[in-house]
């Protein structure tokens, strides 16, 4: 499959190339955990693409020996070298032209620095469009989004899933068609019109840093007690998932989601070394979601990443009774009472 994707096409070098492209974040709903090989999932999983929380990327290239610089927002981030440098290794044998350039790579996310929710996957996202943008552009072969996909999984397993389509599955999967390993396929077809304009705020119970790292949390799942059921789990409950998607089912949404979440957790706590995530005010959250939905029957659900912070996930029609929700009861468990009001999104665009 990683042949398909090496470059057969001419090149035609040109001195300075520039473009920008920005990508947004996703919040999986069945999660990918574990994974092996080079960046390959050890289970399938789905996510929704996300509008708001994105990441803008400038990429100008010019003629001469391979190298880059990185800057957020103009000012240079060296922090950010190592991952970049590493991706640029491993996509250099896909898009061989790379060595001929020095790259020029200014980003922005349109969420706050800090605010607990994970980049990685929409700057990978938005750097590998830019560089098959370029590859376009060099080629004149039309872009080609598998191959942004394949390139974004080896920056960032789950940008794979950033790049285009309201709903994105990523990872073999029997029951779906097209599937693959390498790259996140477009599913938007799946949503029932109620989901899509679904809404998401982010309740940022903690903007540090996590404490544990994604790396280190998949792997975890090498050896784990439970890893084998788990990983079956993940695909018995895509299957379900899908059909819910299609039928607008929202009972068996809210139920796949939430316990996909808390699966999640289930196996960093019991991984050996082990960790809690989640922080009493998460459980809080959680609780007070239960009660207003239990009280109101309306369709609001949470899912959680590796962390704290809690994606509330509903229909828009219901918008502003979970506003009130949010500001009666649940932002005093935020820190400094922050949330991001969030919904779905499309996928990458070019700026």
């Amino acid at each position: 499959m990683e042949e398909n994707f090496k470059l057969t096409n001419a090149v035609e070098l040109k001195e300075s190339l520039a473009t920008k492209w920005q990508a947004p974040s996703n919040i999986a709903l069945v999660k990918y955990w574990g994974k092996h090989g080079l960046q390959l999932p050890a289970n399938p999983s789905i996510s929704f693409t996300l509008d708001a929380c994105r990441t803008i990327t400038s990429v100008k290239a010019s003629q001469g020996k391979h190298s880059f610089s990185i800057s957020y927002d103009g000012e240079a981030i060296p922090e950010f070298a190592p991952k970049i440098e590493a991706y640029f290794k491993r996509i250099a044998s896909y898009c061989p032209w790379i060595a001929n350039y020095h790259f020029e790579i200014d980003t922005h996310n349109t969420f706050p620095h800090s605010s607990g929710i994970a980049s990685s996957a929409s700057s990978m996202a938005a750097l590998s469009a830019c560089v098959i943008d370029f590859e376009s552009e060099l080629t004149g072969v039309p872009l080609d989004y598998h191959k942004m996909s394949f390139l974004a999984r080896l920056g960032s397993g789950s940008a794979c899933r950033s790049l285009q389509g309201a709903a994105v599955l990523w990872g073999e999967h029997k029951d779906t068609e097209g599937s693959s390993n390498h790259y996140g396929i477009d599913k938007s077809e799946l949503l029932h019109p109620i989901f899509r304009d679904f809404q998401d705020t982010i309740l940022l119970v903690d903007k540090g840093e996590k404490v544990v790292s994604s790396t280190i949390g998949h792997d975890l799942m090498n050896g784990h007690a439970f890893a084998k059921a788990r990983f079956e789990q993940a695909h018995e409950n895509l299957t379900t998932l899908k059909k819910a998607l299609e039928e607008g089912d929202l009972e068996t949404f809210i139920k796949i989601t939430e316990s996909e979440a808390l699966t999640l957790h289930a196996m960093m706590m019991t991984s050996h070394p082990y960790f809690i995530l989640m922080k009493p005010q998460t459980l809080s959250i959680i609780e007070e979601i239960w009660a207003f939905r239990k009280e109101t029957q309306i369709p609001v659900c949470f899912t959680l990443d590796a962390g704290a912070n809690v994606h509330l996930l509903y229909p828009s029609e219901h918008k502003i009774a979970v506003g009130e929700l949010i500001n009666n009861k649940l932002d005093q468990y935020c820190q400094n009472s922050h949330y991001i009001c969030d919904q779905i999104g499309t996928g990458a665009k070019k700026c």
